[in-house]
């Protein structure tokens, strides 16, 4: 029996990976071809609000429901279970409601305070998705809690698909009828609540006859408020960050001598890096965490050994990725922003924020292991102090160095978040994981394929000098450059016995990749 819930369990926690990894694939990808549509103005307004919706897509989508399926686990029996989620249900609405309100009446103010009073009716039209929160979060968190992980990843996907099926119509209609930016940006922003309505209809209802009556769960309310509202703060990191930028940003533009529509056009070039920061983001965190389900195992059967073994795996291999992700993207930022947003605007800035990805990776993987422990404090202490640092310097570093300045401060204050991590963290997760002879090879790998990437483009240069020009030239050269860079990565990887046979081998089709490469030192030895 306990075999089959832990295979029931395992074979859920990969059916919600799968389907968290494409709903944030396609929330990364389609703002590639909105913001080819609308232009970096129309862009910007989508932008500056972006944030507040963000924050409800994590309340609904991984935050809360994570914690209510965690109460609805521990609950003894299914008349329980229900009172859990009644319970539950009570709070979120309260929540909900508040949002709502707030957000409604004080829409002026938020969008004075971003700069910009015409945001105000997007701000509204985001406030009424939070209504349909409490039955998102609910539902999908009572379904989880039941170890039933079908209905939850159903409704992710089609709400990611139906979000983003109505934001490019519209920015495509607008486009077609030259609507204003703010026009646009106000029905784009619709699609989060017709999502979020698409999600609650393919969702089955929790809700059961009240037979047999139990008694009322204690402490839910403030369990809801402290372990649940961590959850979702966690889960809303560059979320966060993205809100400060919209009351930073362009305000500090402005603050620096741009005028009011070079601010907003530079914004939405700042912008630009979000969807590339999640595509890296989106890579090396699903690696990593697919290690997750047996670390927690490993927790509870009291298996220390074990779990250091898997947590030591699973952090190197999300750095490895997010080390050759950031070095690539930084690399051939100058080609990727050419291909996907038609010029060059803003290159030096895109690759500085590019750094984010790799500490932002370091830091979800490290909560991973934490909350695996149930350890939120330490988490919460770091997410703080780098929001703080965010806030208090980020109008003056843009005032001071534009879009450079916000990329550098975002990066220092995840720096930041990741110290206080590590030196909070127990001495078992910092003792052995990050060994100066592994750094030492990953530094030689990302060298060894940033110079060979430049001595590719340099050749190309010198051999077409023509080829160097143009979105179809940039495609064309992406199209040569990234498989040669993973290509060298990977074979100085291999050659340098980056990692071992075992950290190998917990990667999709690496025991494939292993068994080519010995083959190829066998041959090469002949």
């Amino acid at each position: 029996m306990e075999h089959h819930n832990a295979k029931t369990t395992l074979r859920g926690a990969l059916i919600l990976s799968l389907a968290a990894f494409i709903a944030k694939l396609l929330s990364a990808v389609y703002r590639v071809p909105f913001q080819n549509l609308v232009g970096n103005t129309g862009f910007y307004v989508y932008q500056q609000v972006y944030p507040l919706y963000g924050i409800g897509m994590t309340f609904a989508l991984s935050g809360l429901p994570v914690f209510i399926s965690k109460l609805v686990a521990d609950a003894p029996d299914l008349p329980t279970q229900q009172q859990v989620a009644r319970q539950v249900y009570r709070w979120t609405w309260g929540l909900a409601g508040s949002l709502f309100v707030g957000l409604t009446v004080g829409a002026p103010w938020i969008a004075r305070g971003m700069g910009d009073g015409q945001l105000t009716p997007l701000i509204r039209t985001v406030a009424w998705m939070f209504l349909l929160m409490p039955d998102l979060s609910v539902t999908r968190g009572y379904h989880q809690g039941r170890f039933e992980m079908l209905p939850t990843a159903r409704s992710q996907v089609v709400e990611q698909i139906v979000r983003v099926a109505v934001i490019l119509l519209v920015a495509s209609w607008a486009t077609v009828q030259q609507w204003s930016v703010y026009r646009m940006g106000a029905w784009a922003m619709s699609s989060g609540t017709l999502a979020a309505v698409a999600a609650w209809l393919v969702l089955p209802r929790w809700r059961r006859p009240r037979e047999p009556r139990v008694a009322r769960v204690p402490h839910i309310g403030r369990r809801l408020l402290v372990e649940g509202g961590t959850l979702c703060l966690l889960t809303a990191m560059m979320v966060l960050l993205q809100l400060i930028d919209s009351f930073t940003v362009k305000n500090g533009l402005v603050a620096g001598g741009l005028s009011d529509l070079a601010a907003k056009d530079l914004k939405g070039v700042y912008d630009r890096g979000q969807p590339l920061v999640q595509l890296g983001l989106v890579v090396a965190v699903a690696f990593a965490t697919s290690l997750l389900p047996a670390l927690t195992a490993a927790q509870q059967r009291g298996r220390q050994r074990e779990f250091k073994r898997l947590t030591t795996t699973m952090m190197r291999i999300a750095l490895v990725i997010a080390a050759a992700a950031t070095a690539g993207l930084m690399t051939l930022m100058p080609w990727i922003d050419r291909l996907l947003f038609g010029n060059q605007q803003g290159t030096a800035m895109l690759a500085v924020y590019m750094l984010s990805i790799i500490l932002a990776t370091l830091i979800q993987t490290y909560n991973s292991v934490l909350q695996s422990q149930d350890q939120y404090r330490l988490t919460v202490v770091a997410l703080v102090s780098g929001l703080v640092v965010k806030g208090l310097v980020n109008h003056w570093a843009v005032m001071h160095w534009g879009g450079l300045g916000a990329s550098w401060v975002t990066v220092g204050s995840l720096l930041v978040m990741a110290g206080v991590i590590w030196y909070g963290s127990p001495v078992m997760l910092r003792s052995g994981i990050w060994t100066f002879p592994f750094l030492g090879k990953l530094l030689g790998c990302v060298a060894l394929m940033v110079g060979g990437l430049q001595l590719l483009l340099h050749g190309l240069a010198a051999w077409w000098p023509g080829l160097m020009v143009g979105r179809g030239a940039a495609g064309g050269i992406l199209m040569l450059t990234i498989p040669a860079g993973v290509i060298l990565f990977l074979a100085t990887a291999l050659g340098s016995r980056l990692l071992t046979v075992r950290e190998w081998l917990t990667l999709p089709h690496a025991d494939q990749l292993l068994r080519f490469w010995q083959k190829l030192r066998l041959h090469g030895g002949k």
